[in-house]
């Protein structure tokens, strides 16, 4: 097993599973598009991309030669972009055809939602499986939780071992597409809770994503907390100001302002409330 490579502090997720052109003219949809957007992400400030592929007619896929066609074009754009893809099921895929693509595709980094991988109790043997498998042959899962019961869930399945190792990386999600209220900075606050509880014998390399117009306020509250990032339209469309983004490279480049400002204030031994506390 290889050591996992740390997370990007600022990762891109410029456009999802179910967003398209009518939502914003801007969100990348064909491979030239991502490769064009992942090229101004990454002038921009971006670390890192959250990799979605769309097939001919623009619906979610989880495709292996379309990723290794986009990885590959990736590579070639922007070589030293970290890159990550989804496991997402978006309501098209079961957890055995989730599982299936990722062992197909080896792919160095990818996102899984444990409430995908365990839809039913039945699931265990086979999620229990994929993690032992994914652990041991270095392919880094970042684990999406949707709230802090998930979180618990997750540490619970850790210590029965269905989740092996004792590093571990999150991806926090506030908020959701379908959500009535905006999400809050202080939410994250839930999560963290957990996290501080099993720093003794557990470490996490944790990333916080948010949905809708506060999400430059969310992130600044996690950058400020010592978290990692993810921005873009797979989340938010939206400015600080409440105005509608140019493009994804006008969000990254918002939030790695705040991310500077963060790490000037950090090294001065200031206050870090100033950045979203």
């Amino acid at each position: 097993m290889t050591p996992s490579r740390p997370l990007p502090r600022l990762m891109v997720a410029p456009n999802g599973a179910r967003r398209g052109k009518a939502d914003h003219n801007a969100l990348p949809i064909t491979l030239e598009e991502s490769v064009a957007t992942a090229v101004a992400c990454k002038k921009a400030g971006a670390d890192g991309l959250h990799l979605h592929v769309r097939d001919k007619e623009g619906r979610h896929s989880l495709d292996t030669g379309l990723y290794r066609e986009a990885i590959a074009a990736l590579e070639h754009a922007v070589p030293n972009l970290f890159v990550q893809v989804t496991s997402e099921a978006a309501g098209c895929y079961s957890s055995d055809a989730q599982r299936a693509m990722i062992r197909e595709l080896r792919p160095p980094s990818v996102s899984v939602a444990l409430r995908e991988m365990l839809r039913a109790h039945t699931d265990t043997p086979s999620a229990r499986a994929f993690y032992a498998w994914a652990h041991a042959e270095g392919v880094d899962v970042q684990h999406i939780v949707y709230s802090a019961r998930e979180l618990n869930w997750l540490l619970d399945c850790i210590d029965q071992k269905t989740v092996p190792g004792t590093h571990h990386q999150l991806q926090l999600v506030l908020g959701s597409y379908a959500g009535s209220m905006l999400p809050r900075p202080r939410d994250l606050e839930a999560y963290l809770a957990p996290l501080h509880a099993r720093s003794a014998d557990l470490t996490f390399d944790w990333m916080v994503c948010a949905f809708g117009s506060t999400e430059t306020a969310c992130l600044a509250h996690a950058a400020a907390r010592g978290g990692k990032v993810r921005v873009g339209f797979e989340n938010s469309l939206w400015n600080a100001d409440g105005s509608l983004a140019r493009d994804n490279a006008a969000r990254v480049a918002e939030i790695r302002a705040v991310l500077d400002e963060t790490a000037s204030v950090d090294e001065t031994g200031q206050t870090l409330s100033r950045c979203g506390r």
